[in-house]
């Protein structure tokens, strides 16, 4: 009975700690979060432009929630590629547990 308590005890901490290292993706996107790991793609922004010869991405990353370090901006990722004219926009995000997360987003344009 003691080991069933022990065990339970800590899936129940891993649960509640899994928000540590989080990413807080945009509210519109609606992309979902597993508990334990995460790998989502989605679509974050689309303009009029047509044509998209060029991709570059920007990301950030935090590590237990403590250290977050990184510039995933849309103006960074477009200027990694030289991208001047925006078609679409995407964002993937990245989570094991509560100790890594990242946040990239991926410009594609001329």
């Amino acid at each position: 009975m003691k080991k069933l308590i022990a065990y339970s005890s800590v899936a129940a901490l891993a649960v509640f700690l899994s928000g540590c290292a989080m990413v807080a993706p945009s509210a519109q996107s609606g992309t979902l979060t597993g508990g334990l790991y995460t790998s989502v793609s989605t679509p974050h922004w689309v303009t009029t432009n047509t044509g998209s010869t060029k991709s570059g991405s920007a990301s950030a990353s935090s590590i237990l929630g403590i250290v977050a370090t990184g510039d995933a901006s849309i103006q960074a990722a477009a200027a990694s590629a030289g991208i001047t004219k925006i078609h679409h926009v995407d964002q993937k995000i990245e989570r094991i547990l509560f100790f890594w997360a990242k946040y990239t987003v991926t410009v594609y344009g001329d």
